[in-house]
């Protein structure tokens, strides 16, 4: 009978840290793990990511779930981070870096862009 007991003992203490840890770890972040993921990810899979979150955004937008502010914000963090894979993605083709001022050039006329 006491073996019964102690049994149990262990099976309800192993069933109430596993539930307690099922409650639990979405109050946690897993940054780093995430971000160790998204390292391991090639640069095409995170543009792809990124163009598509940027379609997203663009139809909350339009369904009026979010701010003009935040959309333009987010929109413009967004382009910036598939510019920045985009470039990456250059150089590793060209083998050289892209001149400075012909991407300055070409930055200036897409802000001028989003502004009208």
């Amino acid at each position: 009978m006491q073996e019964i007991s102690i049994i149990s003992m262990i099976f309800t203490a192993a069933l109430v840290l596993i539930s307690l840890f099922l409650v639990l770890a979405p109050f946690f972040s897993f940054d780093s793990y995430l971000s160790f993921v998204s390292k391991g990810q090639d640069s095409s899979t995170n543009k792809e990511v990124l163009l598509s979150t940027l379609n997203e955004l663009e139809f909350e937008y339009k369904m009026d779930k979010i701010s003009h502010a935040d959309y333009k914000n987010l929109k413009k963090q967004y382009e910036a981070q598939v510019v920045s894979i985009m470039k990456d993605e250059e150089e590793q083709l060209t083998g050289q870096k892209v001149d400075s001022d012909l991407m300055a050039e070409i930055e200036s006329e897409i802000e001028a862009t989003m502004k009208n």
